[in-house]
């Protein structure tokens, strides 16, 4: 492969990648991500000791070690465009030489655990729950800008979703990316599993006109009806998809488990929800790290 231009791959003076603000030393080979910068500090909390701490904007990174594991617990902020542009820079980092902007001879592997919050959708899960993403539905169209997306994209399942939904024409077809295998048994325990919405804002893809009229009030009742080979979808978020799409185009691992903080189907909301979180980093890094 040729030589990245430096405006494509862009390192800082320090030698560490554009908006990360990480240098490939400072990255574990196993990265827990989340939304919210402040949630870092509280799974950095659990670790037996942290090596660096590195900020820049929302993406904040606490790099330690849990129970002789290395992990790096990084923010990504909201939404598939951030994604995008963490799973990039943890690629660069991983498989790239920052100094020659050269890939490496052999690529490496990233574990790539999303922990998030959530709102389920169908009314027999119950508030404070945790589910895990067995696939990604993503009504967002980041994934058709790279060239390899059929790839990963469940054609199969996404038609079947297009026979069962008359989906607005207008609107971008969503598409199905399943998650790890290989994680999706890791983490199995403790959660239920289900299709996750990822939605690209979170009022109106989300169902929530609030002041302004849906183009689809139903859509709701519609993805609650769908059925795939004993497969229903459970929740809305707003990451996923982004995370499975260029997971699998870059053969990382990546599984998403989320608390489920509210019901949109019965109404329910835990405004706090801070030991529901806490709960979940804990089983996280205790999945992760048996028989270690």
């Amino acid at each position: 492969m040729a030589r990245l231009a430096e405006p494509d791959l862009i390192v800082n003076a320090d030698g560490s990648i554009y908006h990360l603000n990480l240098r490939p030393d400072q990255l574990a080979d196993t990265i827990l991500i989340m939304g919210d910068p402040g949630r870092v500090a509280e799974v950095s909390g659990f670790f037996d000791r942290i090596e660096c701490r590195v900020s820049n904007r929302e993406f904040i990174a606490h790099t330690g070690i849990y129970k002789g594991i290395r992990i790096t617990a990084l923010s990504t902020g909201i939404g598939t465009d951030n994604i995008d542009i963490v799973m990039q820079e943890l690629d660069a980092l991983a498989n790239y030489d920052l100094a020659t902007r050269l890939p490496k001879a052999e690529r490496k592997a990233l574990t790539i655990i999303r922990l998030g919050t959530s709102g389920a959708i169908q009314p027999d899960i119950p508030l404070n729950s945790f589910s895990l993403s067995t696939y990604a539905m993503g009504l967002d169209n980041l994934i058709y800008f790279y060239r390899d997306y059929r790839k990963v994209i469940d054609q199969e399942l996404s038609a079947h979703f297009a026979r069962h939904s008359n989906w607005n024409s207008q609107l971008t077809l969503p598409y199905f990316v399943k998650g790890s295998e290989k994680l999706i048994r890791q983490f199995s325990k403790g959660t239920l599993q289900g299709i996750t919405v990822t939605a690209p804002g979170f009022y109106g893809p989300q169902g929530r006109g609030l002041q302004l009229a849906l183009t689809d009030p139903e859509m709701i009742d519609n993805l609650q009806r769908f059925r795939y080979h004993g497969s229903r979808i459970t929740n809305f978020e707003m990451e996923t998809s982004a995370l499975y799409g260029l997971g699998a185009l870059m053969d990382h691992e990546t599984i998403t488990v989320c608390a489920l903080v509210a019901n949109r189907a019965t109404g329910e909301y835990n405004p706090n929800h801070g030991p529901v979180i806490r709960k979940l980093i804990n089983q996280v890094l205790e999945q992760l790290t048996a028989g270690c």
